[in-house]
């Protein structure tokens, strides 16, 4: 065999590791952000053009939320919300969109002492899309249904299923560690 075809055997194998590596990491890749985001990660492909620019948006988000200084309430102030929220949950039946509304702000504090930021509700989703991407779509339907109840346009099972939704996230919010929830709670 000649000088040449050594080159080109090398060559070959040397594109054909790299092609394997490249593919072994993509899908690690892959695997951690399903993982991470959960529904959301399908949820962002599907919104996007390709999968590799869901992915880079993916991991931007990432980066956002190490930036942040998200923290674990402390004993106390976990034990104030949980009332809080008993509380809100009671004063739903005299009064379910006040209630909804209550709730939507409850989540909104536990965030905020949490360290997550609250100005837009589209900045909220995708900071917590990281963390919390198998209960998001609970706030996203909550957050709909508060909309609508604003406006009163909103049955009284719409706004249960928004205390419901809402009370998915508040629940995970109010733990260190976020997990998936079922949901059908």
């Amino acid at each position: 065999m000649s000088a040449i075809a050594w080159v080109a055997v090398v060559v070959v194998v040397v594109l054909a590791l790299g092609a394997a590596g490249y593919l072994v990491a993509s899908g690690n890749r892959r695997r951690h952000l399903q993982d991470r985001f959960g529904p959301e990660y399908d949820r962002t492909v599907q919104e996007s053009d390709n999968r590799r620019v869901a992915e880079r948006e993916l991991l931007a988000r990432e980066a956002r939320v190490a930036e942040l200084d998200i923290r674990p309430l402390d004993d106390e102030t976990r034990e104030t919300y949980a009332k809080k929220w008993t509380e809100v949950q009671e004063r739903f039946v005299d009064a379910p969109g006040f209630a909804v509304t209550e709730a939507d702000a409850l989540v909104t504090s536990v965030m905020a002492d949490r360290g997550f930021p609250t100005d837009a509700f589209e900045e909220r989703l995708t900071v917590l899309s990281v963390g919390y991407g198998a209960t998001l779509d609970h706030y996203r339907q909550a957050h709909e249904i508060s909309g609508r109840a604003a406006r009163q346009e909103a049955g009284t099972e719409e706004l249960r299923q928004a205390m419901v939704h809402y009370r998915a996230l508040f629940e995970e919010l109010l733990t260190d560690s976020p997990h998936p929830k079922e949901a059908d709670r």
